[in-house]
């Protein structure tokens, strides 16, 4: 008798919380305390909206200075923001155009979860969202829920552009 057949598949499956298409998340260590993220699988990597990138040299060590606005369709607050440079990547957005990007690596927080993620830098103003946290990031941590938004940080929605 073959062997897959005597195992109960529900003993070796984990069981992993689930999340919205959208969440509120934090990169503490970029001072980004909370930002809306579209959980985005079709994207491998991660990307956040940035600009006015500034790569700089320090100690030997190569790191960039960019500045965002965590808050869609808000841009009088500016989160001034500095990570060590990880890589440069060539990157093809949803539309098909390649863009080189600079790659950082820091720590996402969604809630209780925090763990460390690569993120590309890309200057798109016209994002919808300031943040896409791509399958990389999301690989055997959750199960996506393509029809809930913000299951795992409930707020007040309709005072932070929705």
């Amino acid at each position: 008798m073959n062997s897959i057949l005597k195992t109960d598949p529900k003993k070796h499956k984990k069981k992993y919380p689930t999340i919205g298409w959208r969440e509120w998340v934090s990169l503490p260590e970029l001072g980004i305390h909370e930002i809306k993220a579209k959980i985005d699988t079709g994207a491998r990597t991660s990307a956040l909206h940035a600009f006015s990138l500034e790569p700089f040299v320090e100690d030997g060590k190569n790191r960039i200075r960019f500045d965002i606005h965590p808050l869609q369709q808000d841009t009088n607050l500016v989160v001034t923001c500095v990570a060590d440079i990880v890589d440069k990547r060539w990157v093809t957005d949803s539309g098909g155009h390649q863009e080189e990007r600079f790659v950082i690596k820091t720590m996402l927080n969604i809630v209780q979860y925090t763990w460390p993620i690569e993120i590309t830098l890309t200057e798109r103003e016209n994002m919808l969202f300031r943040m896409l946290l791509g399958r990389n990031a999301l690989r055997k941590r959750f199960i996506i829920n393509p029809a809930r938004s913000f299951i795992l940080n409930k707020r007040d929605q309709k005072n932070m552009g929705n």
